[in-house]
């Protein structure tokens, strides 16, 4: 933006024969091309480098600073310019897709909702107590969002990998998850078996302690680290190894 006039000007200007006898003198820094050719602007119009340089430091720091809260709580009432203000959400957590707009209010809650995972050797069907009975991991694990959020959260649920022993394991090809929903382009995730042999990847039963409130995943969702928060599917039906 601060070029442009200069680009304009040397686009939109004449050429000329250097080698012609009326041929004016080359220009030299910090003059400037004009936006019309037979205007020169004086020395006060140019916008120096150490003017152009304060500027560009000082939008970076606004922006740095109107962001920076979504992940660093100090700077939180500063984040005005981030996705998701932090602590803004069920939970404390901000979402980008409710359980309504996913489709997915009724079958989420109903009574005969059961999980079904699909290992190497076997299929189990578990239902929420089941899951509630197995034991249980509490993580620190941040939601990062493709929209330009984080936010970490705590976490308590089955291990991953522990639930996949017990329906007869893994073929080291990863995982496939699918979600209850019925709407949208990750309803149905790959998941590659480095995530699976994590030990703080987690279908999770609880966030901060209480139970996942629908709008988080209610039943149980996936929590792995690093994945983005589009892929730690919300509202399981089945998790099965892919062939």
């Amino acid at each position: 933006a601060v070029k442009l006039p200069l680009i304009v000007g040397f686009w939109r200007a004449r050429p000329v024969d250097p080698a012609a006898e009326d041929a004016p003198p080359r220009r030299t820094w910090p003059e400037q091309l004009p936006t019309d050719p037979h205007e020169a602007p004086t020395q006060s119009e140019a916008v120096s480098r150490r003017g152009a340089l304060i500027a560009v430091g000082a939008s970076a720091g606004a922006i740095l600073l109107g962001t920076a809260g979504q992940t660093i709580a100090p700077l939180a009432p500063l984040a005005v310019l981030s996705p998701r203000r932090p602590g803004i959400g069920p939970q404390g957590l901000p979402i980008n897709r409710t359980a309504a707009e996913a489709g997915v209010a009724q079958s989420a809650r109903a009574e005969d909702w059961m999980l079904e995972v699909a290992g190497a050797r076997s299929r189990i069907r578990l239902t929420r107590d089941d899951l509630a009975a197995l034991p249980q991991t509490t993580a620190d694990l941040p939601i990062a969002c493709v929209e330009g959020w984080s936010q970490t959260a705590t976490w308590t649920g089955v291990r991953l990998h522990d639930l996949m022993d017990l329906a007869g394991g893994t073929t080291g090809t990863g995982l496939r998850i699918t979600s209850l929903q019925v709407r949208g382009a990750f309803s149905r995730t790959a998941m590659p078996q480095v995530y699976v042999e994590d030990p703080l990847t987690l279908v999770a039963l609880r966030l901060h302690g209480d139970e996942l409130d629908i709008d988080h995943g209610y039943p149980a969702r996936i929590i792995a680290p690093g994945r983005p928060g589009v892929m730690q599917t919300k509202w399981l039906s089945s998790i099965e190894v892919l062939p």
